[in-house]
């Protein structure tokens, strides 16, 4: 008799032929199970912008499963341009979306019931680029200088910048690319640190050739990209928004432990969003991204919003007159449970 048949000892091609039909049967009963169990509940997300490293957290999380893990089926859309997350959010097509903090800020002040779910980018990543052949080493040295600067909500920093300084300065709207600087149409150009920078390194500029200006350094370190939903998301479905939060933040712990695998999946959302880009910038922008985001010696984003941070960025959007008020913190801001 053998121990595990019992019955008669089987020869190695009785002994597999059993083992397989234990498991096609352990199998049919787990696919049954599946075809019977409920489905999971179905959010959209929506990244501010097209597919990049600067998402890299949310794309892992969906790739190697988190969400699920967590009890979600999360649909991963495409921003940009075209998608505004404001839109997304405000007219239900996204569950959940990623702002700045300035962003919601004004968007709160508005009207607009957005919560802050979880602070990812918790510092400031915007700067000035100058060609220091250009006499620029200072702030005083912009003065009488063409700077490129993007509008909308860039805008607030660099405009508290030059007022800040006492600058007089020539600011020329420009579109998504760094295009006009690297030509010479201007002596100075805004850019992130993770993206816009490399871009200019990239093309044959060393950095010595360059004087940057990062705004952190000047009291503008206006943290960046959250996770936010509105109010009624919040209170109706709250374990499907600590979910969510639970899940990107292991995204963001997964792809900062394994950098070279996050980099394959972002290339395989902005390959199927048609995206032109390079691996070496996308490997940069994760690993300033993690720079970015966790504080020196942690593995794991904290997700937290500070008053200070808030308060700092509040202030800022009154003395630039872009809001009348703040809204007040408590109902803006929601710890991750």
């Amino acid at each position: 008799m053998h121990p595990e048949t019992g019955g008669w000892k089987l020869s190695p091609v009785g002994w597999r032929c059993a083992a397989i039909a234990r498991w096609s049967a352990a199998g049919a009963v787990l696919l049954a199970a599946a075809a019977n169990a409920e489905p999971l509940p179905r959010v959209t997300f929506l990244p501010q912008w097209l597919p990049q490293a600067q998402f890299a957290g949310y794309y892992v999380a969906q790739d190697k499963g988190f969400y699920r893990a967590r009890g979600l089926d999360v649909d991963v859309l495409s921003g940009g341009p075209d998608s505004p997350t404001s839109t997304g959010l405000e007219q239900g097509s996204a569950d959940f979306g990623t702002l700045w903090l300035s962003t919601a800020i004004q968007l709160r002040a508005r009207g607009m019931p957005v919560v802050n779910l979880a602070q990812i980018v918790e510092r400031s990543s915007l700067m000035l680029v100058a060609r220091r052949a250009r006499g620029i080493q200072s702030p005083a040295d912009l003065n009488g200088h063409k700077i490129g600067v993007w509008e909308g909500d860039f805008l607030l920093q660099p405009q508290l910048f030059f007022k800040r300084q006492a600058l007089d300065v020539y600011p020329v709207p420009i579109a998504s690319t760094i295009n006009l600087f690297l030509r010479g149409g201007t002596d100075v150009n805004v850019a992130m640190w993770y993206n816009e920078y490399h871009t200019i390194l990239s093309a044959g500029l060393d950095p010595d050739e360059l004087t940057t200006f990062f705004f952190y350094d000047y009291g503008l370190d206006f943290p960046e990209d959250g996770i936010y939903c509105r109010e009624e998301t919040l209170r109706e479905r709250p374990a499907q928004v600590a979910a969510f939060v639970q899940g990107s933040l292991d995204g963001w712990e997964y792809a900062f432990a394994h950098p070279g695998e996050a980099v394959d999946v972002v290339m395989q959302y902005m390959r199927r969003a048609h995206v032109p880009t390079s691996r070496v910038h996308q490997e940069w922008m994760l690993a300033r991204m993690r720079d970015l985001i966790l504080p020196a010696g942690a593995v794991r984003p904290s997700g937290i919003l500070t008053r200070a941070s808030y308060d700092r960025v509040a202030d800022a959007l009154v003395e630039s007159g872009w809001i009348s008020a703040a809204p007040p913190f408590d109902s803006f801001a929601h710890a991750p449970k």
